[in-house]
Formats: structure tokens, sequence, C-alpha cells
């Protein structure tokens, strides 16, 4: 029987969602035939309460240089992480004389430049050499490391320790939380923080966004499992901020035990995660019912659409519409082509479902009547976007909290 990454207990699956490709593998149809698969299945540990998939592919898979995801082709994250950072400085930052901080995953360094515009020491970690050498030509001090306690030694040795590490939608990703957790309390100073947001345990359930699980996503947190997990190795949980982005995450700061007082948002977010049954499988078997209430709604939508003719697309191809399209059943039968931004991704298929991927002006060209929206956790942003094709009668298939068809 599989056992918990945290605690070593015996766990076991509360769902699947069948053979699933690497999330952000897209790929071209000469690659069709060697395409990787794996068993994507999350399970909840009985003992710390801690949700993971069960297999994760090997992070070289996931995690290299034609990494397709940059943080910084979203305007709204980019104020998202200006905010996030300014809330370090002002928190974290403003007693040290010659502050240093340091950011596990920090991709295209959307987050660090607002540190390195005001030559304030700081470190991005960063595995995919791509979006690395991106953030290094930006101005942001980067390396490209897996994080561990090895890493943090050389650091320290290199810059002493941080005031502040720091990582965004990147802790989930790590199966190594422990080696995480060690090289964290060696990196950081005695008061120095540990600051971290991830997609919320509680939002998925409510919102049945299965989408926020698929291959990077080793885990999904709560505060519940964020606190036994980093509580075994020196950690204690001294703040929780709600956040929007990506439909819903938690901002998690940690210190180390007796360091700092923790907040009384903490005790109150545990208590709300325990009465909501986020510790208990009673309530993943109903998620599972939820997800495969949705997929049967949406492939009925879409079916539907097919049979009589109607055009559809897809908008953003995303990490998470690769869980979404091969868990329904979509294929290019139901979507024509998925519209993105990205220029990695354009002219591309996506994984698995291999939906042609094209350029943002192709959706624009020739209005479809209907366009699923994958990129849901962004809708805010594109809605205001896309006046012009609302004006000219399109329709958004949404999935996320409900299947529904917006005008």
């Amino acid at each position: 029987m599989p056992q918990c990454r945290i605690c070593g207990s015996d766990i076991e699956a509360f769902m699947s969602f069948g053979q699933m490709p690497i999330a952000n593998g897209f790929l071209t149809p000469d690659q069709f035939a060697d395409e990787y698969f794996f068993e994507l299945a999350p399970a909840i540990c009985g003992n710390c309460s801690m949700v993971q998939i069960i297999d994760q592919p090997d992070p070289s898979k996931m995690f290299h240089e034609n990494y397709a995801f940059f943080s910084g082709t979203s305007k709204y994250m980019q104020v998202h992480f200006a905010a996030f950072a300014a809330a370090v400085q002002e928190r974290h930052l403003s007693g040290s004389d010659d502050p240093f901080v340091v950011e596990l995953g920090s991709n295209d360094g959307i987050m660090l430049r607002n540190f390195a515009s005001q030559n304030i020491r700081h470190l991005g970690i960063e595995p995919s050499k791509n979006v690395g050498d991106a953030a290094r030509e930006s101005g942001v001090n980067t390396i490209c490391e897996f994080f561990g306690e090895d890493v943090a030694g050389q650091i320290v040795g290199e810059y002493g320790q941080a005031d502040a590490l720091l990582a965004a939608n990147v802790m989930c990703h790590i199966p190594d939380l422990t080696g995480v957790a060690k090289g964290a309390h060696a990196l950081l100073k005695p008061d120095g923080v540990l600051v971290f947001e991830d997609p919320y345990l509680g939002d998925v359930v409510e919102k049945t966004s299965y989408d926020q699980i698929y291959d990077e996503h080793v885990f999904v947190f709560c505060a519940l499992s964020v606190a036994n997990a980093f509580g075994r190795h020196g950690f204690e949980l001294i703040d929780v901020e709600p956040q929007i982005t990506h439909g819903g995450s938690m901002r998690y700061t940690l210190a180390k035990k007796g360091a700092r007082q923790a907040s009384e948002a903490v005790t109150v977010l545990i208590a709300k995660e325990t009465a909501l049954g986020l510790d208990r499988p009673e309530t993943f078997d109903k998620f599972r019912q939820n997800c495969e209430a949705s997929r049967d709604q949406l492939m009925a939508v879409l079916n539907d659409l097919r049979e009589k003719g109607v055009r559809v697309l897809g908008y953003g191809a995303t990490s998470k519409s690769t869980t979404v399209m091969n868990y329904c059943g979509i294929t290019p039968a139901h979507i024509a082509f998925i519209s993105d931004t990205t220029p990695t991704k354009q002219g591309k298929c996506t994984p698995g479902a291999h939906v042609p991927v094209k350029p943002y002006e192709d959706f624009v060209a020739d209005y479809p009547a209907y366009t699923v929206l994958f990129a849901w956790n962004h809708s805010r942003e594109i809605m205001e976007k896309e006046q012009a094709y609302k004006a000219a009668g399109g329709k958004w298939i949404n999935f996320v909290p409900k299947v529904a068809i917006q005008e």
C-alpha cells in the first residue's frame, strides 16, 4: 500500500482521474506515439490530513528547459505579486539593515523583480532553465536548482541566512516537502519567515475545481495539513490569508517555533476546516461524486453542441485544462482548437487530448458561438478583455463552480 509523503502512514486513493499525461507537456503530432501517461489518483492521509496524489512523474518530466508556463504573461498576476512583495517588505524586512529574500520556483522573476528594483538582496531558485534565463535577463539573480538542505547550505555559505523565504504556487509541486522544510529551517534567520501561497483545498472541495489536481500539484494544502507537515520540522503556522488567485488560494506564514506569536486567524481557519471535514474521508467521497457529476454535465453540453454542428473553441491552454479534457474525454471533435497567448504552446497540441493550440489572433479573427473557459481562474481579467466577443453574441461554457453557459 502507498504511504503518505509527510508522515509515512498508509494511504488509499479516494478516486482516480484515469491515465493522465504531463499537464504542461504540449506536443507536436510526431510526438503522440511516445507520449508519457500515469494514473492520476488523489488520496487523503487519515493521520496528518494531507491530500496528495499517489503517483507523481519524475520532476525532470515536468520542469525542464522547455517548461511552458511563464507567470509574467498575466497582468493581473504582476499586480498580485507586486502586492505580495510589498506586504513581505512591510511586515518582515523593515527591521533588517541588509535584508535578504529567497524565492522557491521564482519562474520568470515576476515577484523578485519588485525587490531587485529596490536593490534588496535576493535570490531566485528556479529548476526550469528557460524561465530562469528569462528572469536573469530581467535583472533578477537566479540559480537553476531544486531546493533542499544541500542547496540551502550553499546559499547560506555564499549569502548568509535569509530574512524571508517565499514561494507562490510552488510548494504544492514539491514531493520532498520534508527536504524543503529542513532546508528552510537552515536557510532562515532565527526570526525569519517562510511565506507561501497555493491553491486552497477548501476552495477545491467547495467549488468542485478538480482541475487543480494534476501532475505538478502533488499536494493540495489546507491549514491543518500545513501545520502538521511543517510542525514536524521546527516550524509553527503563525498566519493565514485567503487569496483570490488561481480560483482560491491561501497564503501561509510560518516561523520557527516560539519565534513569533500566532495570529487568531490560524485558530479560526483550522476550526472551520475541521467543521467542513477537510480531515475526513467521507468529505472526499462526496467530492468524487461531485467530480463525476460535473464531468457528465460538461460532456452533455459539448456532445449536444457537437451533434448540432456548433463550432466550439477553448480559451486558455492551461495545465488545469489537461485534467479536465482527459478526465472528461474531450477531443478535437468537441473543441476545434484552444486559443492561448503563450508562444511556446502555439502550433502544438494539448497533452493527451491532442486539441490544437492556436494564437489568440485566430480566436479574434473568427469568433466561435461557444467557448470553454479553461482559464476560469483568470475570468475577471478575461471578461474585461473580451467585451467584443460578448457583443458579437459569443457564449462562455463554464464548469467551475458548476457547469453553466454564460452569455
